[in-house]
Formats: C-alpha cells, sequence, structure tokens
C-alpha cells in the first residue's frame, strides 16, 4: 500500500498573512456606492461649474445614512492640471473643494480622466462615473478604446454634454455608448434638466436601475431606457 504523501506543517506567517487581508476585503453590508464625478474645468465653464457646485451639493445633502455614496471629485483645467479629491462622504468638504476651483483656459484631458477612472476601478469597484464637459480637442480613437475598457469591466459612463457641438456630441454619444452608460444635454438656460441628471446619477450609484426606476423623473427615466439593457440589476 502506498504511503499518503506527508503533509507539510503550515507556515503561521502565511496564514497570518492570509487572516489579515481576509479583515481587509469588505463585507457586503459594508459596500457603498462610490461616484466619480468628473468635470471638464476649463475656461468656458466657469458658469456651468458654478451651478454645478450648487446643484450637486443641494442632491448630496438630501442622501441619508447608506444612501449617501462616497464621491471622488476630479476635474482638469490650464496647462497639463489634473486632480482628484480623496473619496468623501462629507457635504461640507466635498463642497469646499468644488468652491475652490476656478476654471482655467487649456485643452481636454479626457484620455487622461478614463485612464484614471480605470485605475480607481480596479483598485476598488466604482458605481459609475459622472462627466461634464462642452468640449474635446483629443484624437476620439483612443478615448473610445478606453470606454469599451470600462464598458468590459462594469464602470458606466453618464456623459452629460452641455451645449450643441455636434461632433461633440458624435464623440460623447460613442463613449457612453461604448461603456454601457448613458449620455443626455443641457445648456446654460437648462438647470433644472442639470439639477435632474445629478438626481438621477447619485439614484444609480446607490441602487442601480431599481434606483432610477423608484425616481419619478423625466431624466431618470432618459438615463434609464439606455442602462437598462445593459446594466441588469
Amino acid at each position: 500500500m502506498s504511503k499518503a504523501p506527508a503533509q507539510r506543517p503550515s507556515d503561521p506567517r502565511a496564514l497570518q498573512g492570509f487572516l489579515q487581508r481576509a479583515r481587509q476585503v469588505p463585507s457586503r453590508a459594508e459596500t457603498r456606492g462610490r461616484l466619480l464625478f468628473a468635470m471638464d474645468a476649463t475656461a468656458s465653464r466657469q458658469p456651468s461649474w458654478d451651478r454645478a457646485c450648487a446643484l450637486h451639493s443641494r442632491m448630496f445633502q438630501r442622501a441619508r445614512g447608506g444612501d449617501r455614496p462616497l464621491i471622488q471629485l476630479c476635474h482638469y483645467r490650464g496647462f497639463n492640471e489634473f486632480h482628484a479629491s480623496p473619496w468623501l462622504d462629507d457635504d461640507r468638504r466635498l463642497l469646499q473643494r468644488m468652491n475652490a476651483v476656478q476654471c482655467l483656459g487649456g485643452h481636454t484631458q479626457l484620455e487622461r480622466l478614463l485612464r484614471h477612472c480605470l485605475a480607481e476601478h480596479r483598485r476598488q469597484p466604482i458605481s459609475a462615473v459622472v462627466f461634464i464637459g462642452d468640449a474635446l480637442e483629443e484624437d476620439p480613437d483612443p478615448l473610445c478604446q478606453l470606454a469599451g475598457e470600462l464598458g468590459l469591466l462594469g464602470l458606466p459612463l453618464l456623459v452629460f454634454q452641455e451645449g450643441r457641438d455636434p461632433r461633440v456630441e458624435d464623440v460623447f454619444r460613442q463613449l457612453a455608448r461604448l461603456s454601457r452608460g448613458a449620455y443626455s444635454r443641457f445648456d446654460a438656460h437648462s438647470a433644472d434638466t442639470l439639477a435632474g441628471l445629478l438626481q438621477a446619477a447619485h439614484a444609480f450609484a446607490t441602487g442601480g436601475t431599481a434606483g432610477l426606476e423608484r425616481l419619478d423623473h423625466p431624466s431618470a427615466r432618459h438615463l434609464l431606457e439606455q442602462l437598462k439593457p445593459s446594466c441588469p440589476d
């Protein structure tokens, strides 16, 4: 009869390392929605930035307890400036950061932003990315490639375009579609539309498409029509 293979004594250090890693994995009850909120902060967008600060603060303050997502604020502006805040659930600190930003002239950096989104999502999953912008000076092909990678990883882009530039709209719609996200447009006079879109983004970050279904607002229905086929709950 062949002998059973000898068992190696367990390594206490390996066991301790495994237990430490297990403690660092959040339980399902501890996970919260995470919303990356990104804006073009080049010079033309100062009025919209000011409106978004006020509207976003109002939406954030309405959320309570577990319904409040963690939010990271990102923006690009000026010459090669890109900033990303820590993940925050404090509306006061978030508003302070947003109000401290002054828009500066410069080229768009959407590729840099999308790469940042990928890196953050790989570290810890993000529910959705909201991007607000009005211009694009970059090659669309790398952007579409990155948007497709986001879609494969389950990170949808909610792209909100200010204005009516048809070339920008074409690319923004492609980015939303490739990421399995959604696209919408607003203008300088449609504060209610932007408020509804931000409220819908919060609802999606915390409750997925079911959260959008519970929100009785035209903006929520508009996003839901685009998201539901690719984001089943």
